[in-house]
């Protein structure tokens, strides 16, 4: 259905996530990976969604010219933990800090979408929020020395075993967490 209304298009995600890339498989849509090096920095008053827009829009950005029937899919996720963006742990002391912090908390994850052609481009975003039972120094020990979540926004994955023991609700979109809002992207790319 959606590989169909995508038949004029040559998809490109730009995005390095295995789990974005698994979502694009899923969804039946063809597409190529193109991805571009930039730094991941945003003004400092910037907050929540407004950080994630920015950011993917500036990996857009990178991509500075376009064929005419290419659709470039950027992405962005931050954890947003009581006024501050998580994002991807520097090393396990970082990683730590990180899950110490969110342990018997609410978080959001936010996660924002841009969809740029020659023609056109729009951002679309989606804010699920977590609950973290109480984590025990050794539970996030065992987490990051057996899963290595170093490209994981907040240190986490909610599909990984942290996810399985570590969290007690989830109000909003589960794949959101995971890394796309697959829901709002597919309604936005059967309506191009």
């Amino acid at each position: 259905m959606l590989k169909q209304k995508l038949n004029n298009y040559n998809v490109i995600l730009a995005s390095g996530s295995p789990r974005r890339q698994q979502f694009f498989r899923d969804l039946d849509i063809d597409f190529s990976i193109q991805l571009k090096e930039i730094e991941e920095i945003y003004p400092e008053n910037l907050k929540g969604v407004a950080i994630t827009d920015y950011l993917s829009n500036l990996k857009s950005e990178a991509f500075s010219t376009l064929n005419d029937n290419d659709l470039l899919i950027t992405s962005d996720t931050i954890v947003w933990l009581e006024g501050k963006a998580l994002g991807k742990p520097k090393d396990a002391k970082d990683a730590f800090t990180m899950l110490k912090a969110m342990s018997g908390k609410k978080h959001e994850v936010i996660t924002s979408v841009c969809l740029k052609s020659n023609s056109f481009q729009k951002i679309i975003n989606d804010i699920t929020i977590v609950t973290f039972k109480e984590l025990s120094d050794d539970e996030i020990y065992y987490y990051i020395n057996n899963y290595k979540p170093f490209d994981k926004a907040g240190a986490y994955g909610i599909q990984e075993w942290i996810g399985f023991i570590g969290i007690d609700k989830i109000e909003g979109s589960y794949f959101n967490v995971v890394g796309l809002p697959v829901h709002k992207l597919y309604k936005e790319l059967m309506d191009l």
